[in-house]
This record gives C-alpha cells, sequence and structure tokens, in this order.
C-alpha cells in the first residue's frame, strides 16, 4: 500500500521515544491493523484465535499486544479508518483482493504437504479484514477508551487533514502516501517492536528538492500511486529532476509526448481530499483493562497465556494523558 519508492527523496530521520511522550498520533487504523494480523497469523497458532464457532479474531490478539507500544511511549493514539474506496482505486484494490485469494491457496497447498512454515507465510499474506474484524476491532478500542474517527474515504487523508489542522501532532502510518495528503510529520514503525520509530517531515522533504507540494505529487502520479499507472522509466530521482527542469507534471508529459489518464483526478484526490471536522479529540486514555480481559478471553475465547504479558505490559503502562494543545 502506498508508494514504498518515494522513501529514497523522502526525509526521514530516527525518533526517540522520550521525544514523543506527551503527543497525540491519529493513526491509519487499517494501516496499523493489516500489520498486526500479519504478524499473528504468521506467528500464532490459529486455535488461539478462533472461536468454537469458527470465527478468525487475530485482530484482538494484534490490539492487545500492540497498544502497549503506543502507551509505552507516552503516546495516545486516536484510530481513523476508512469511510470508503476512491474510484479509480478499485482495480488495485481487486488486485490486492486476488493476490490474498492466492495467498490462501498457497497456505492451503502448504498445510497438505506438511510445510507449516510456508503456510504460515502465506496465510499472513492472505489476510483480509472481515466484518466480524471490524466489529470486534471497534468494540475493543472502545473498551481500550482509544478514540476513533471515521474518515470519509481515505484515513490517511482524513488523519492528514488532522495533523494540518492541529488537532494531533503526527500521523502514525507505514504509508509514503501521508506525504502526499499534506501530513507535516509522520511517525512510521510504531508497530516494529525492538526499533525506534521514524519521522517523516514534509517541509524538510520538500525543501531539500526545492519542490511544492503540488509538485511532489506530480512526482508521485510520474512513479505512479495506488490511482495511476506511472510513466514507463521513472523512478522518484528522475522524476523530481523532470519536474526540475519542466516544472509540472504537463511539462513533462509534453515533452515526453505521453499522457497519464485521469491525472488531475489523481492529484485531486491528494491535494483536495474529501475530509471532515466532525471528531473529537480525547487526549487521554484509562482502559477499563478488565473490561478488557473479559471481552477477549471470555467473550471471544482468546487464551489468556497467549495475552499474559501484553496485560502486564497495559497494567504498567496505562493511563495516559496528554496536555492540551489550548
Amino acid at each position: 500500500m502506498g508508494i514504498a519508492s518515494l522513501r529514497d527523496i523522502a526525509v526521514i530521520e530516527p525518533v526517540s521515544t522520550e521525544d514523543l511522550a506527551g503527543s497525540v498520533v491519529a493513526v491509519d487504523a487499517l494501516n496499523w491493523l493489516y500489520r498486526y494480523l500479519t504478524i499473528v497469523v504468521k506467528f500464532t497458532d490459529e486455535s488461539a484465535y478462533t472461536t468454537a464457532a469458527g470465527d478468525e479474531v487475530p485482530n484482538l490478539v494484534g490490539i492487545v499486544q500492540g497498544l502497549p507500544r503506543l502507551f509505552e511511549m507516552g503516546v495516545v493514539p486516536v484510530f481513523v479508518f476508512d469511510g470508503g474506496v476512491v474510484d479509480l482505486k478499485r482495480a488495485e484494490m481487486r488486485e490486492r483482493h486476488e493476490r490474498r485469494l492466492d495467498a490462501a491457496e498457497r497456505a492451503e497447498a502448504a498445510r497438505e504437504r506438511g510445510d507449516e512454515v510456508a503456510a504460515a507465510r502465506h496465510a499472513a499474506r492472505a489476510q483480509e479484514l472481515t466484518d466480524v474484524i471490524f466489529e470486534t476491532t471497534r468494540e475493543v478500542l472502545d473498551l481500550f477508551d482509544v478514540t476513533t474517527v471515521d474518515a470519509p474515504l481515505e484515513g490517511e487523508a482524513q488523519a492528514a487533514h488532522m495533523a494540518r489542522s492541529g488537532d494531533v501532532d503526527y500521523v502514525g502510518s507505514e504509508d509514503y502516501d501521508a506525504l502526499l495528503f499534506g501530513a507535516p510529520l509522520t511517525l512510521r514503525k510504531l508497530t516494529s517492536s525492538g526499533d525506534e520509530p521514524e519521522l517523516m517531515d514534509l517541509d524538510a522533504t520538500l525543501a531539500k528538492h526545492d519542490l511544492t507540494r503540488a509538485q511532489l505529487v506530480d512526482v508521485a502520479i510520474l512513479i505512479g500511486t495506488d490511482y495511476n499507472e506511472g510513466l514507463r522509466g521513472y523512478g522518484p530521482k528522475t522524476a523530481v529532476a523532470a519536474i526540475e527542469e519542466h516544472g509540472d507534471l504537463e511539462g513533462v508529459l509534453a515533452a515526453e509526448g505521453a499522457q497519464i489518464p485521469d491525472a488531475d483526478q489523481v492529484r485531486a484526490i491528494y491535494l483536495d481530499p474529501t475530509v471532515t471536522d466532525d471528531y473529537a479529540i480525547d487526549r487521554s486514555v484509562d482502559p477499563d483493562l478488565d473490561a478488557v480481559r473479559r471481552y477477549v478471553t471470555e467473550e471471544w475465547e482468546i487464551p489468556m497465556e497467549t495475552l499474559e504479558r501484553a496485560f502486564e505490559r497495559l497494567q504498567a503502562s496505562t493511563p495516559v494523558e496528554c496536555e492540551s494543545r489550548g
């Protein structure tokens, strides 16, 4: 998801977890959740997250094991959920679905031949967000006293809007699209245990390459995004050089005698996304851990031994409160 090759031109520096204490982070919920789903399915026996009725809820394991990392940093997360799919992204979503179906078939074949390592690897790649996962995710986040926000469309665009408005301090996402949506400061590696987070700085990136944000979006369109195919032969550095030389996407395309369909629509997705101001940020988290424990272990049958260490960390790291921005 996102344009990973933008890393080659983005200004990204390690950031100390101590420097993040007391901040509010708008987390791209589906991005965060997918990563924990992958980790849980790959490294946890499926019997630990499958109920007697056959419902699979690896998300509950991922959430309970993942939130302590944020709380231990002294960070208050706000989870921002996608509200829909932009029309231009539907083809990309179909391709992802097909890749997950293929991964599921490979996982089953690996199980049949007794290769549990390969089965776990392919099963992790096959994860989809089911209705049960969506419902239980929201319910357990409510018990955790974590604020959730529903975006009209793209969650990452909504999170970037909240950061630009000053209502949160950072966007939390592994996707480099956060730059294009205008997130001033984006935290990465929030799901990487043992590693310090990274801070991706939009203004520093623009200054480094003497670009405007609109020109950075044109760079991305040349490379190719979730919404369009790029121009053959253009990577991040060649795209930056071309925009520097010709000024904008139209100039590059004229020089190349080429076209990129829907380029104006892609620009609008990034520069004028559909967002909302209908949200309220709670700058504190004080979870009912007993209720969380009952919910995941009794109602959804997750074995307590799977989560024991996570609950110890939660007990030690909550509540969390951040100062009002006033």
